[in-house]
């Protein structure tokens, strides 16, 4: 018996089992949930002409990137903006703690303008460069702003000429506050005071630093997925995985034995390795998504078993394991580079046509069948190499690739 191979077999697999178990907790709460596992709200917005503003393509494209620019203001986990037909907006906000609010913010327009006392506009949100919540005079929040270079230069001339008497501040032709003027401001700053907490103050900032909608949005659909109901999916999906997975590793141990101790260690480490990467790639599960990880995990044994069979094969013909194993990897290889192309060209083309939960199963689906090349061609290769070439035993049966024999094969 070669001690070395033998070790080397050894340490690989204490390597992956014990990663396994330390890492694959962490792992798994470490990636972010969509709104089916966690909870959260569901909003349709229509996108409706009013006597000033038509509905056009380029509209509802700007309202969509608004909206988005809104959402990720708020700082919430994965949302997700999307257009559905002419005229609507999807949006879907995960773990959101105040929906009420965050709903409120979507369909505002957020139109700001500065008024002077002849009631003529003389600045709007356009002219603006910034805007921040933050506590102001008399401990109060206040939200303030920065204009830019021709904003500044207007609001200095409207300053000036304004002496004494109100510029008022409206936001969506509502007066939000009507402060009088001292002096010429010629800082390019302002602030709006008033009545405000300080995440009302936030909030505010939020829509004055993203735009005005260019279009009227209505709130044709509102649904909140509740945490209980998120749980619930999330734990019967995590039950689908451990009993699939339960399931595979039986059927490889029953059928391949040795050979399917192998193929189960490869699937430890192919399975840490999905979430690896999708915690780098900072993507969300979703249902959909864990649905695309249990299939490629099928997709990954099913390359085991073309792999053992082709090895089977070569055994019956009289090759030693040796031989055997190398020609059985070799000529299951092309098999499994097809159908493996095939399954990403179909993942790819869901990933482009499809949407939302789609493209999530799309993404784990195709990171999938790539990781399981790597578990079943290249890992489970060496780890039968090392068991093989250390004589461990040289009978076929106890690698599942031969029948019951009492005495060992020896080597041509």
């Amino acid at each position: 018996m070669r001690w070395n191979e033998l070790g080397k077999f050894l340490l690989v697999t204490l390597a992956i089992v014990g990663g396994f178990c330390v890492y694959i907790r962490p792992l798994t709460h470490s990636i972010k949930q969509g709104l089916d596992l966690q909870g959260g709200t569901h909003v349709v917005l229509q996108a409706v002409d009013t006597a000033e503003l038509k509905v056009d393509d380029d509209a509802v494209k700007r309202s969509v990137s608004i909206i988005e620019r809104r959402v990720n203001e708020l700082g919430l986990t994965e949302p997700l903006i999307q257009r559905q037909g002419k005229d609507r907006i999807i949006v879907e906000l995960p773990g959101i703690k105040d929906p009420e609010k965050a709903i409120a913010m979507l369909g505002k327009t957020a139109m700001l303008q500065f008024i002077d006392y002849d009631g003529k506009v003389v600045l709007t949100g356009n002219d603006l460069k910034d805007s921040r919540g933050q506590i102001g005079q008399n401990n109060r929040a206040c939200v303030s702003l920065e204009f830019n270079d021709e904003g500044a230069k207007k609001f200095a001339e409207v300053t000036a000429r304004s002496i004494g008497r109100p510029i008022a501040i409206a936001l969506d032709g509502k007066v939000l506050t009507a402060p009088n003027v001292n002096e010429a401001i010629t800082g390019g700053r302002a602030q709006i005071t008033g009545n405000y907490t300080m995440e009302e103050a936030e909030h505010l900032a939020i829509l004055l630093r993203s735009g005005s909608l260019p279009v009227k949005l209505e709130i044709m659909e509102n649904r909140t997925v509740g945490p209980t109901l998120g749980q619930d999916s999330k734990e019967k999906s995590i039950t689908a995985f451990i009993i699939g997975c339960a399931a595979v590793f039986v059927f490889m141990l029953v059928f391949y034995r040795l050979s399917g101790v192998v193929a189960d260690i490869a699937l430890l480490l192919y399975t840490m390795m999905l979430l690896l990467v999708m915690r780098y790639l900072n993507a969300t599960l979703t249902l959909p998504g864990i649905a695309g990880i249990i299939l490629s995990i099928g997709m990954a044994v099913d390359a085991n078993v073309l792999i053992f069979e082709r090895f089977k094969e070569e055994v019956k013909k009289g090759r030693t394991l040796r031989s055997a194993m190398d020609a059985g990897f070799d000529r299951a290889l092309i098999t499994i580079m097809d159908s493996n192309i095939t399954t990403l060209m179909a993942a790819l083309i869901l990933f482009y046509l499809g949407t939302g939960p789609v493209k999530g199963f799309a993404v784990t689906l195709a990171l999938g069948v790539i990781l399981s090349m790597i578990s079943a061609v290249i890992v489970t290769k060496y780890m039968l190499h090392f068991l093989i070439y250390s004589n461990f035993t040289k009978n076929p049966w106890i690698f599942g690739v031969g029948a019951p024999k009492a005495e060992e094969v020896a080597e041509k």
